[in-house]
């Protein structure tokens, strides 16, 4: 590590969500997100479900903003979708972690919106290109403040929704993961080590589409929590 005082510009802040009945903040370090994680969402995109090996793509620790109030409607894109996913905050790494062994780095749980510029992400994979414009762009991972292990254990089961102006979108079940949370913590920690402060978005059930600017936006995890937030105005909106 080098010492504050020799970098050259000032440090960039450290990126943070608020930690639930705490006064402190969770620090992020990375975010990874599960790709295709249930069934009904990998059919609606036009894949097998069975199992397929987990993959996974990334969104930088800036990108991921508190679930509420407003958040930007992105430039590039006519097509601005939702996806609802539990969140894991892990407080402890490793490397080729086992399964068994994967819940006791996790610090706690929120739940999160992995939003993306669908129209980008599907020129991306028709070209065979990198998904970055589509998922990684400014604000594109709102987040509720994380709870604590402590207070809302491992949730394994329970209902998984959103709305858009309180009509339901998204619907289903944690317990519907086609990877679960250890296995996809494992999976992750035999191409990587983790470390404290790394996030996982870990998979959106069926019925993702999109969202317009004053779109009211809201959501939950049963036993985890709740958020709201309106869709802002575009800056640069493609005709």
């Amino acid at each position: 590590m080098v010492p504050m005082a020799d970098f050259v510009i000032p440090p960039p802040p450290q990126a943070s969500l608020p930690v639930s009945g705490a006064v402190g903040c969770f620090p992020i370090r990375r975010v990874f997100c599960v790709g295709r994680n249930y069934a009904a969402h990998a059919r609606e995109m036009g894949k097998d479900p069975d199992r397929e090996p987990p993959f996974f793509f990334m969104k930088p620790a800036d990108a991921v903003i508190h679930a509420e109030g407003t958040v930007p409607y992105p430039s590039l894109t006519s097509s601005f979708h939702h996806e609802i996913e539990l969140v894991v905050a892990l407080g402890a790494g490793g490397h080729d972690v086992a399964p068994d062994d994967a819940l006791s780095l996790v610090w706690g749980y929120g739940v999160g919106v992995d939003l993306t510029r669908r129209d980008l992400q599907d020129e991306a994979k028709k070209l065979s290109r990198p998904w970055d414009w589509a998922k990684g762009f400014d604000a594109s991972a709102p987040c509720t403040p994380i709870h604590p292990v402590a207070d809302v254990g491992h949730p394994d089961r329970g209902e998984i929704w959103l709305r858009v102006n309180g009509e339901l979108k998204q619907h289903g079940d944690l317990g519907d993961l086609i990877w679960s949370v250890p296995e996809v913590i494992s999976a992750i920690s035999t191409a990587v080590d983790l470390a404290p402060g790394d996030l996982i978005y870990s998979g959106t059930p069926a019925g993702v589409g999109p969202m317009q600017p004053g779109d009211v936006v809201s959501g939950g995890v049963a036993g985890v929590a709740e958020f709201s937030f309106t869709v802002g105005s575009p800056d640069r909106r493609p005709a």
